[in-house]
């Protein structure tokens, strides 16, 4: 059952900090933002929101993890992403007063949200232009992501998503044999990739057999080559 908890404006501030958007503002705008903030729990299953659910709220994930996707016609799960602390959802109704979702929020562990309404947003958009400019650069990278997905799907095979995948977690800084921790389970990163959890299952096993990943515990992937690994294709 959701609950609605009712912190001081520390603690919103606290969850205004983790979001790239707004924690370059100093403290007193931050503190001003958190003012108009509010919190909510969601238990593991619930959802923030529906598709076709017009919503006029921008949501701050403080604490837990949650699932958007989407559903085809055929009923299958299409995931978009997973959202971590300091990551937010529902930008693109804030600029649509018409705007209905088009994707599912489901929490998938007990989470916290912090919710900002839409007036309010606009107001800080006003007041803190470069809010602007960081809430553009995110919803392009969204959009970037997203299309290079489609066209993975589209194009790919199953194995050349997964290596893709896989190198896109690593940052710059690990070297050539990183051992990086999966952002999601793999039921999800099938969902994610358009095929089969069995599918990728044996993917992993097979770039496992060829010498180029060691699969650990806690979702942890070691890369022994990554040069290797991103030459290496069906």
């Amino acid at each position: 059952m959701t609950k609605h908890t009712h912190h001081e404006i520390g603690d919103h501030a606290a969850c205004i900090r983790l979001v790239p958007i707004f924690n370059h503002l100093e403290d007193s705008a931050m503190n001003y933002i958190a003012e108009k903030a509010h919190t909510k729990q969601y238990q593991k299953g619930e959802f923030l929101f529906r598709s076709q659910e017009k919503e006029d709220t921008l949501y701050i994930i403080d604490r837990g993890k949650i699932r958007i996707y989407r559903l085809a016609d055929s009923g299958k799960e299409q995931l978009v992403r997973i959202l971590n602390p300091g990551d937010f959802t529902g930008e693109w109704t804030l600029f649509n007063p018409d705007a209905v979702h088009e994707e599912y929020a489901e929490a998938i562990r007990d989470t916290v949200v912090c919710m900002i309404q839409r007036k309010d947003v606009q107001d800080f958009l006003e007041q803190y232009p470069a809010i602007s400019l960081k809430l553009l650069a995110e919803m392009s990278k969204r959009l970037e992501s997203s299309e290079r997905q489609t066209t993975q799907v589209a194009l790919e095979s199953v194995i050349t998503r997964l290596v893709l995948f896989l190198a896109e977690n690593v940052e710059p800084e690990m070297g050539n044999s990183p051992t990086i921790t999966l952002p999601m389970g793999k039921k999800d990163i099938a969902s994610y990739l358009g095929t089969t959890p069995e599918t990728i299952s044996r993917k992993f096993g097979e770039l496992e057999d060829e010498g180029l990943i060691q699969q650990l515990s806690g979702k942890r992937i070691k890369i022994l080559d990554l040069d290797d690994l991103l030459l290496y294709s069906e």
